[in-house]
């Protein structure tokens, strides 16, 4: 990044956009600037927001968020676009780095993509920022006081962890991009070696760059609706070190595809199973529901733990195999199952948890809305002999009134809810069920937290959290929150 500072702004020390107090002047003496795109700035970072944008405040009370920043930095900063009352901002010249900034960061271009926020920042103060994210989200409630959160759990790779990328094609098939969206715009940021990315990922991206020029495959443009290549979509079996590797397109469109295949494959040997994908919506759905194998393999196998599953080209599946073992793990360990217990597995996808705890289970119900998960939560338990797994694919909270209807006894309810959370008739139905306890799985502080409250009011009280790292060097971070039924004394 180039560090420019405009001439008019070179005596910043007198007086700065943005109204900004120079040494010594009073209220009067300062001249008020309004902010504005392009606007330069000198600040000094307070604090990280949940979206992991540096932040600090202009004297007219405005909000600055500060792409690419982290407590404790002072900043040039120059505004890209104003919102409201806030203003979003990227670092323009870095003046004094912050004592929380890693002396080597993993990543020299994190400024610039901003798809890991926290990658400039020491991996020992992610830490506790992640925890302290949690605390804060907790603290708003106070029905939660007093509830234990753990030091989190770190997977064993801080960086190459990640075995699945979805990423956008764009550009030209002379100079194409394949990449992600910049925060908050629609340009895409062309990734190269991404040091989160599994490194066979990185060599599959590299040869498709490479062969949507040779084999001059037409790029979409969402513009004009035209071209024919929109994402690329990649999956690792870390386990087998093998690759799937998925063209979406906008049309079926043998010709240019099977090339393309071809060539990507004659590169980088270790991959195993070739699918075009092909959805011509206009929304932001990635994936569409039509797909044609170009390999006779049609899936890979990855292992977590003693367990192994199949991934198909539309599958959800954990994109970090350790973290993934980390949370089965903690939820078995606060499981304490005896071999008789009935487990509830609530948003059960392709049967990960539910098959972790079944060998110590009586019986395992796994209820999972997608019907192409509850299918490969059945050829999972099959895969590895599990036969006291059954899975039930429908509406989370119907479901829950026919077991209740049929008179079903359950032991533990494992929740593992989407980011939003549980709908709280699934909670109430979940009570009316009266499990002896509940373990919640969650990727969002702000949902799991109040969703404790709604539990505690139908009589479960939150004992722990383990917070897991399931993504360093982003904002993100999985909680295992551990709650009893609480009997209530006469």
């Amino acid at each position: 990044m180039k560090n420019y500072v405009k001439p008019e702004f070179k005596n910043l020390k007198k007086t700065r956009p943005g109204g900004v107090k120079p040494d010594g002047a009073t209220p009067k003496e300062r001249p008020f600037t309004r902010l504005e795109r392009k606007s330069l700035l000198e600040l000094k970072i307070a604090a990280l927001d949940e979206d992991g944008y540096g932040t600090a405040r202009s004297e007219e009370g405005m909000t600055l968020k500060v792409a690419g920043a982290i407590p404790g930095d002072v900043a040039l900063v120059e505004i890209d676009h104003v919102s409201g009352g806030s203003a979003f901002c990227h670092v323009k010249k870095l003046l004094q780095a912050s004592a929380l900034r890693s002396k080597h960061p993993p990543c020299s271009e994190s400024a610039e993509c901003c798809g890991c926020p926290l990658v400039a920042m020491k991996y020992s103060e992610q830490k506790v920022w992640k925890r302290g994210m949690v605390l804060s989200e907790l603290a708003k409630y106070p029905e939660l006081a007093g509830t234990t959160v753990h030091p989190l759990l770190s997977p064993l790779n801080l960086i190459h962890y990640r075995s699945t990328v979805k990423l956008t094609v764009a550009g030209k098939f002379s100079d194409p991009f394949i990449g992600i969206y910049r925060r908050a715009s629609h340009d895409v940021y062309d990734l190269e070696q991404c040091p989160l990315h599994h490194p066979l990922i990185n060599k599959v991206v590299d040869a498709v760059r490479k062969g949507i020029t040779k084999c001059k495959v037409p790029v979409y443009n969402p513009q004009s609706k035209m071209g024919l290549l929109r994402y690329l979509v990649v999956r690792v079996s870390v386990s087998e070190k093998k690759a799937m590797v998925v063209f979406v397109t906008a049309k079926r469109s043998y010709n240019e595809i099977h090339h393309l295949s071809r060539f990507v494959q004659e590169q980088v040997p270790e991959i195993q199973v070739m699918v075009q994908n092909v959805n011509s919506s206009e929304g932001n759905v990635i994936m569409g529901q039509k797909d044609f194998f170009l390999t006779p393999q049609h899936h890979l196998t990855e292992k977590i733990g003693e367990l192994s599953f199949r991934i198909s080209p539309r599958s959800f599946f954990q994109v970090n195999n350790s973290g993934a073992d980390l949370i089965y793990s903690q939820v078995r360990d606060w499981a304490a199952l005896t071999g008789s217990e009935t487990v509830l597995d609530m948003y059960c996808g392709i049967g990960g948890i539910g098959m972790f705890l079944a060998r110590q289970a009586g019986s395992v119900i796994g209820v999972e809305v997608v019907e192409e998960a509850v299918a490969d939560a059945g050829l999972n338990a099959k895969l590895n002999n599990i036969r006291n797994c059954r899975f039930e694919a429908g509406d989370a909270a119907e479901l829950l009134e026919e077991l209740s209807e049929e008179g079903q006894r359950v032991d533990l309810a494992v929740l593992n809810p989407p980011r939003k959370g549980c709908d709280q008739r699934v909670l109430e139905r979940i009570a009316a069920l009266a499990p002896q306890a509940i373990l919640y799985v969650s990727c969002s502080p702000a949902s799991l937290a109040r969703d404790l409250v709604v539990l505690k009011n139908l009589g479960y009280a939150c004992r722990e959290i383990q917070p897991v790292d399931m993504f360093p060097q982003t904002v993100h971070v999985e909680n295992v929150a551990r709650l009893e039924k609480v009997i209530k004394s006469a």
